[in-house]
This record gives C-alpha cells, structure tokens and sequence, in this order.
C-alpha cells in the first residue's frame, strides 16, 4: 500500500504532494488500476494533516480521470500512467548514479538541481520534464 511522506519544509502545498507521489507511484508501476488508495482516515493518521487536504488530492485526482471514489468503498486507480516501472535497467542505472553522487558530496538539493537540469535540456518542450 502506497504511504505518503510529507515535507513540510518543501513548500509545496500538501494536497499537491499527495497527487505528485500518487502519480509518480502510477508511473512507477506501484500502483496499477483497481488498486485502492489509503482511506482519507489513514492518511490523516500516518501524516498528521488535515482530513480535507487529503480528500482535496483524491478529488484532484479524480479530476484528472486517474481515480475513481466508490460511495462507501474508497477511492480506486482507473488508469495507469506507467512508463518505467521501478525494477526496470534504467531504475538501477540511476540508483548507482545517485549513489556517486551522494559519494562524490554532492546534497539531495544539488542532485534534484542537477537531476532537474538535465530533465530540463533533454526534455525540452514536453510538458512535464
């Protein structure tokens, strides 16, 4: 079951970290369709966070086409935006690379920095890079 982490110092609106790690999980391959989401309740529980937040990133996912809320069932995956799932080559190649990184001194803000360059220059014009 997907557990969401919350940084509270990332400056990133909560709900919004909730819909990121959900579809970051669907594109891993962590989450497929008919997969059920975390009751609101258990969110809640495991974060400390308001209850409406976490049912504001359901409805944005709903939004989205990419869940489904079943009355008194829960909120379900409809589709998947797979892609590169977690166990895949270019997964361990990136691993090692974070590894060297982290070796060589570099901090996780200069390796999303650098990450994010990167995405950036050979993704260009796609939307999501």
């Amino acid at each position: 079951m997907l557990e969401y982490r919350i940084d509270r110092r990332s400056g990133i609106a909560t709900y919004l970290q909730i819909v990121q790690q959900t579809k970051q999980a669907l594109r891993l391959g962590l989450l497929e369709p008919g997969d059920k989401l975390p009751a609101a309740r258990e969110v809640v529980e495991a974060t400390a966070i308001n209850p409406n937040t976490v049912l504001k990133a359901y409805r944005e996912l709903e939004r989205e086409g990419l869940v489904e809320a079943k009355r008194g069932m829960g909120t379900f995956i409809r589709k998947s935006l797979g892609g590169a799932p977690a166990g895949s080559p270019l997964h361990d190649e990136l691993a090692d690379w974070a590894r060297r990184a982290r070796d060589a001194g570099l901090e996780r803000d200069d390796v999303a920095a650098l990450f994010t360059s990167v995405l950036e220059q050979h993704f260009e014009g796609d939307g999501e890079a």
